[in-house]
């Protein structure tokens, strides 16, 4: 994927089980700005790719197809969809230069504390640790093998989900099992590390008490997770070991008695793969629920179940936030990030309500209104001007991240976001 004279640019790639997200940036004098944006969505059921330009041009969307792949050879996964995003890409770069190809990696395990440049000797590095992440780490290395074989020249870069919670003290990744476990690498290592760092990198701009001082980050999305983060560094996180621990999420249980393990499989004769299945598709707010994952579906039900769904989510993330205070000592700042916590305006008022009691005082409008006062990208404060805690409304953005970082590796010196 090599053009013309006409600047550079790079490409994040998001690849995960269903999906495949892609993001062109321009990096003029390593300056970043998005130039274009999308996904194919859908393997295996109802498939669809879509991508829209940050100057306007009318959206793209295909349903039942990707471009440049024949309908009888329909992508069942990342790696194959990335044919024809690759080629569509090709076609828009318009005379750009690709310099290098980011990667969302879910697990870094001990060894990967930063982002690094791939080639075999690190992938194969990577691929040791499947089974700490076995529904997620396969499928982001699936592109990146690809790649390696079909574009060796072109510089790749991993970086990793866990990588931003390296700074966190040794309490606080401990499990209270044997000290040989924690040394074999059984630990807690925290995830979405990527959202935290770009959302830190906004709170030292829009909200400096925040980034300063003692903040929680709520990533709410289909995954789900909180990290407390203490003048910017992470310091304890809801995930552990897995991207199972903690808060509940879409289809993932989050915090579960060990026990409850134990039993399913004496008592109840389930396998291993029946469990995991359990633990990670059919649970949450799924489970709960009995109709779906999508937290605005349940909004919009009657029905108990999804009641019941949205009232245990609320009730749990309360409940972390509290945990993770009393890991920094005390709480200055709440701040919703990722799909959840940046469009749902009931559950930002919902967790806030059951903080009241720490001095969270909620602005009402402000919080009802928060993207159409200042647009989808714009951090907007949602506490009154006399609460004791701040609380925001802060957009995240990974892809921008991996940019960055793919920049730095690879030698250029990106401007800071």
């Amino acid at each position: 994927m090599t053009g013309r004279s006409g600047g550079d640019a790079v490409l994040v790639l998001n690849a995960g089980s269903s999906s495949l997200k892609f993001t062109l940036f321009d990096a003029a004098q390593g300056a970043l700005s998005e130039s274009l944006r999308g996904q194919v969505e859908g393997f295996g059921a109802a498939l669809r790719f879509k991508a829209r330009f940050a100057d306007g041009r009318p959206e793209v969307s295909i349903d039942g197809g990707v471009p440049g792949i024949a309908a009888d050879r329909l992508p069942r996964h990342a790696s194959e969809a990335l044919d024809g995003v690759w080629h569509w890409v090709e076609a828009q770069l318009q005379g750009r230069r690709l310099v290098g190809v980011g990667h969302r990696v879910v697990h870094g395990g001990t060894v990967f504390s930063a982002p690094v440049r791939v080639d075999r000797s690190t992938l194969a590095a990577l691929q040791q640790l499947v089974s700490l992440a076995p529904l997620h780490q396969p499928h982001n290395l699936g592109p990146i093998d690809r790649l390696l074989t079909e574009q060796p020249a072109l510089p790749q870069v991993a970086c990793f989900d866990t990588a931003f919670h390296r700074t966190q003290p040794v309490v606080a990744e401990l499990f209270a099992l044997p000290r040989q476990f924690y040394d074999e690498g059984i630990r807690r290592y925290g995830f979405h590390g990527l959202s935290y760092e770009f959302v830190a990198s906004r709170l030292q701009d829009c909200a400096p008490r925040a980034f300063a001082g003692r903040t929680v980050v709520a990533h709410l999305g289909n995954g789900v997770s909180m990290c407390a983060l203490h003048a910017g560094r992470s310091v304890a996180s809801t995930m552990g070991f897995s991207a199972l621990d903690g808060c509940p999420m879409g289809t993932r249980t989050g915090s579960l008695d060990p026990g409850v393990v134990l039993h399913l499989a004496r008592e109840r004769g389930m396998s291993l793969d029946a469990i995991e299945a359990l633990l990670y598709k059919r649970s949450g707010l799924l489970g709960l629920s009995g109709l779906s994952h999508d937290m605005r579906a349940l909004e919009s039900s009657d029905a108990p179940g999804a009641a019941l769904a949205i009232e245990y989510f609320v009730y749990r993330l309360a409940r972390e936030v509290g945990s993770l205070a009393v890991a920094m000592g005390g709480l200055d700042a709440l701040v919703f990030t990722a799909g959840i916590g940046e469009n749902s305006a009931r559950i930002r008022a919902a967790v806030c309500e059951q903080l009241a009691w720490l001095g969270l005082s909620l602005d009402a409008r402000a919080n009802t209104h928060a993207q159409e006062a200042a647009g989808s990208g714009a951090a907007v404060r949602i506490s009154a001007s006399d609460s004791l805690i701040e609380a925001w409304r802060v957009p995240t953005d990974e892809e921008q991240v991996i940019a960055r970082h793919t920049l730095t590796v690879l030698g250029s010196a990106a401007r800071t976001l």
